[in-house]
Parts: structure tokens; sequence; C-alpha cells
């Protein structure tokens, strides 16, 4: 499998390879995403949880649940808080929110939206909660460079004209680019991730059915306090209204 990696500080417009997800990305978390690669919990932005992405110099990224027949018209916002760990900052294509789109017709491919201030996408400062506000509104372009017809600098409202009915099949929020920093690392941490008005804080959800504490889905929830389950079976009693989880919260 190829994973991904950017094109260098001085962004050249060389395409970013596709992300595979499919064998990397765990079980669908209850909240309506999966972490893979180097991605962890971690304090969040004046809350409990964020997700820590970490290129050291792999990959780590999240992958959000996409409602079949989503178009990317009908994604009409990409935002999160983001911090950078000291000496940390974005470069290499990276952080980037990545849209999986399909024409139907035989023109796949990603349409990636970086983080950080166009045109190179570095110098973020780091030790910092800040908010990319949302990505496609204003002048900030994306790149729409791997499908038919597009280009490195595509300003959102010309993409829309041209890919507006393809089939969104993914989305991924990635940090990969450690690569192009000398010592091989750049960790970032997000919260608050907004993907077409449905905001994600990454806090620990509560059961609603002994069926979310199966097949490891315990593991990924909490009861009303915020402390997550020792095992399967201590899930499955809370959801059914007796008990409480049983465990200490695990949030780093």
């Amino acid at each position: 499998m190829r994973i991904p990696r950017g094109f260098g500080a001085a962004l050249t417009g060389a395409a970013i390879a596709t992300l595979a997800i499919s064998g990397l990305a765990a079980a669908s978390h209850p909240g309506g995403y999966s972490l893979f690669g180097d991605a962890d919990y971690a304090e969040g932005n004046a809350s409990a949880r964020s997700v820590q992405l970490r290129s050291d110099p792999g990959f780590g990224g999240i992958d959000f649940d996409i409602a079949a027949g989503t178009t990317f018209a009908d994604l009409d916002s990409l935002a999160t808080d983001y911090w950078f760990e000291p000496d940390d900052s974005c470069g290499g294509g990276s952080p980037r929110f990545q849209v999986n789109v399909d024409s139907g017709s035989g023109d796949t491919g990603n349409i990636f939206v970086y983080i950080g201030p166009p045109p190179n996408y570095t110098g973020c400062l780091s030790d910092d909660w800040l908010s990319t506000g949302d990505l496609l509104e204003g002048a900030n372009p994306i790149d729409t460079s791997q499908l038919d017809l597009g280009a490195f600098y595509d300003p959102y409202a010309t993409a829309l004209a041209k890919y507006g009915d393809y089939e969104v099949t993914g989305v991924q929020l990635v940090v990969d680019g450690g690569w192009a920093f000398g010592d091989l690392e750049q960790t970032a941490r997000v919260d608050n991730t907004d993907i077409a008005g449905h905001v994600y804080t990454y806090e620990v959800p509560q059961p609603e059915s002994s069926d979310d504490c199966k097949d490891g889905g315990w593991m990924e929830l909490a009861d009303d306090e915020g402390n997550t389950f020792r095992n399967q079976g201590l899930c499955i009693k809370y959801a059914q209204g007796a008990g409480d989880g049983g465990g200490a919260d695990g949030i780093e």
C-alpha cells in the first residue's frame, strides 16, 4: 500500500497519492469516525478530549463516516480547531482534509483542502489552539489536481461547478508531513471538527444500547461521568440501566 506524502515545502503542484483506508482504519467509533495510523486521544481545546495526529515520519488520521449519496455540493463546510506541538508546524501538504470523490463514470480521486496560510501552507503557530474557520469559504483555494480538469489552486466556486455532483465516498483529516521537517516529526491535535455542519468534539459517547458495546465498541464508550468500561459486560450492564462504568477515564 502506498502511503500519502506531501509534495515538498515548496508545493510544486505534484499530486499527493490517494490514502488507502481499506484495511487500515479501525472499526468505526460510535461517534461517527475512526482513527488510523499514529492517532490517539489527548487533552482538547478547553475540553476533555481531542485527537492527536502524529507523523514520525509516518502518518496519523481520522476517517469520518459519510452518508451514502452525499455529493461534493452537500459538503458545504470543512473546519477544525488545531494545535501543534511546540516547534512543530504545518508543511509538506499536512495537515489537510482529503475528500474522496467519484464521478460515477471513471473520474475518481481526492480533493485536498490544506490547513495553514496559503499559498504555501507553512508557518502555522505552535503551542496555541487556533481555528481554521470554514475552509470552503473565502479566498482559500483547494487542490483538485487529481481529477479531470483539476488544478492545484482551484477556487471553491470553480471546484463546485466542476465536481459538485461527484459522490463523496469518504473524508479524512490527515497528518503525514513529518518527512518535510528536519526531525521527521510533525504532531498536531484537532478538536471541534466540522464536516458539513456536523461537529465532532471527540468526547467519549455513552452506549445507547447493548449492541453498542459489542465487537469492541465498549472500549470507545463511557458512563455519564466519563468513565470508560473495563470490559464488555460492564458496558452492557450500564446500557441496560444498571451499574456504572467501573473504570478510569482513560484520557491522557
